[in-house]
């Protein structure tokens, strides 16, 4: 539900002004909607409502984490020191994982995201992986979670169309028959039966809690699935005005496996299947090439970065600033509690600050605070497609605000803002945050959702989460022979660029 309130005497960041913080300023906002930033003491009351002291607080825009995966808020510490291909084994083994119940995808829902909305994130792009498959009630309790809780979010179901040993190049010859059988006996449900379900999944959820919660479309990623579904998840995306949510690019494998094939890069495929647009969020991008890129900006794509997610499965360093200088839009993710650990966006915001100041010398390119503020902001509003409704500060957009104590230790002496925001800030500094104009946490405390029940219910869950784990163990020492040698094979594999740090390692 929509609120009202003002807030006195906040101040901006202003990138003009000395330690870019601008005069104070009065907020005013109405059934959700920012209707005035005036000058402190001049905001015009016409009638009563709350009235949020800010004198000593900066004002952002809410945080936005473009990218997250709920399904993982439990595989915290789960996995380490394997590239993806490997870890995910792990983490989502192919075979004999799962039905869970949905109060556990309740749980998962609310315990991650409780400690993202009490460090400033307003507003997320949420990817569930349901295993073995999404029911309603599955999916269900995730939207209804996000209700409960009082966060704005964009919902997709990830959904690939193949099955993994079409994915990627070489397995088919190194598993053992009776697995590879598997793999082909259990592959997903057709085009349409997915389709269908994204139907049922709109027509129930999409603008719920007055427009707060949407639905986004992802058909997991371009080599998980054919043209023709390529096509038809693009098309409901645009019947709907939602984000294309694909994973692009996140590893050295991927690149391979194409060019094994012998086919176009996977970013020259979707342009040339025309689903390549403003609505596509392409996360990860990091074995792209200048070609991918020009296409990226051409088509005005978001890319979403995640450098927890990176530098855990040792993927390589995104071409951060080759994206920016051709023009496209950067958001930033936590991914998810299995690569970064504390599902805090704000550390995600200082590693991609402080990693690509190693791509090299020159100290122009190196990434900004007030750019990876915009990462933070701007750039995950216009990765949900919702640039002209959150992620700044103006009349019109929505009452997602931020309220960051400034006499916190963080920011002493208070220099510039923008790097202390960046550099120093972890979250313990957020005094309030507010969405759709409801203040949702108070120095610290969320306000709708108990958390001491919530994590009682959270220790419940865990042995059989736990139990759960244990079948997923054994496919992943059965399955991890094959799947170690093809990605030896593949990281052997020439592609005329790198993007690990071992510039001797071309390959």
């Amino acid at each position: 539900m929509s609120g009202s309130c003002l807030i006195r005497s906040a101040m901006l960041l202003d990138d003009a002004a000395p330690r870019r913080l601008g005069p104070p300023v009065d907020i005013v906002v109405r059934d959700g909607v920012i209707t005035e930033v005036v000058d402190a003491g001049r905001a015009a009351l016409e009638e009563p409502i709350a009235v949020i002291d800010a004198h000593g607080w900066l004002a952002l825009p809410g945080l936005v984490n473009a990218h997250v995966h709920s399904s993982g808020a439990f595989n915290r510490g789960l996995v380490d020191d394997l590239p993806l291909e490997l870890f995910m084994l792990y983490e989502l083994p192919p075979f004999d994982f799962g039905p869970f119940p949905p109060q556990l995808y309740r749980a998962r829902v609310l315990f991650g995201t409780l400690e993202m909305v009490r460090r400033g994130v307003t507003a997320v792009l949420d990817d569930p992986i349901y295993a073995p498959a999404p029911t309603p009630e599955t999916v269900d309790a995730v939207m209804g979670a996000y209700r409960e809780l009082g966060i704005r979010a964009t919902v997709t179901i990830y959904q690939p169309e193949l099955p993994e040993h079409e994915w990627f190049p070489y397995l088919a010859d190194l598993l053992e028959p009776e697995v590879l059988a598997r793999f082909v006996a259990d592959r997903p449900p057709p085009a349409d039966a997915i389709i269908a379900g994204y139907r049922d999944f709109i027509a129930r959820w999409h603008g719920a809690a007055g427009d707060r919660l949407r639905c986004g479309i992802s058909p997991s990623a371009p080599q998980r699935a054919t043209d023709s579904y390529l096509t038809a998840m693009h098309a409901l995306a645009a019947e709907h005005d939602m984000p294309y949510v694909l994973h692009v690019y996140e590893s050295k494998v991927q690149r391979v496996a194409e060019q094994v094939a012998g086919r176009p890069s996977l970013v020259q495929r979707l342009d040339e299947l025309g689903v390549l647009d403003e609505r596509a969020c392409i996360v990860h991008g990091v074995w792209i090439d200048d070609d991918d890129i020009a296409r990226l900006a051409a088509a005005g794509a978001t890319v979403v970065h995640s450098p927890s997610g990176n530098l855990r499965c040792g993927s390589g360093l995104m071409p951060y600033r080759r994206l920016r200088k051709a023009g496209v839009e950067i958001a930033l993710c936590t991914d998810e509690a299995t690569v970064e650990d504390t599902n805090n966006l704000w550390h995600v915001g200082r590693l991609a600050a402080q990693i690509h100041k190693i791509s090299g010398p020159n100290y122009a390119d190196w990434p900004t605070a007030p750019e990876i503020l915009h990462a933070l902001t701007a750039g995950g509003a216009r990765a949900m497609g919702l640039q002209d409704k959150v992620g700044m500060l103006r009349r019109g957009a929505r009452g997602d605000i931020v309220l960051v104590d400034l006499a916190h230790p963080a920011y002493l002496p208070l220099t510039d803002v923008a790097n202390h925001l960046i550099y120093g800030e972890d979250g313990s500094a957020v005094r309030r945050v507010i969405v759709d104009g409801e203040v949702i946490v108070s120095d610290g405390r969320v306000l709708t959702v108990d958390e001491d029940a919530l994590i009682d219910e959270v220790r419940e869950l865990m042995p059989a989460w736990l139990e759960a784990l244990e079948p997923a163990s054994d496919w992943a020492a059965r399955l991890r022979p094959a799947f170690d040698e093809m990605y030896r094979r593949c990281v052997a594999t020439d592609v005329g660029f790198t993007r690990w740090t071992d510039n001797e390692q071309r390959s």
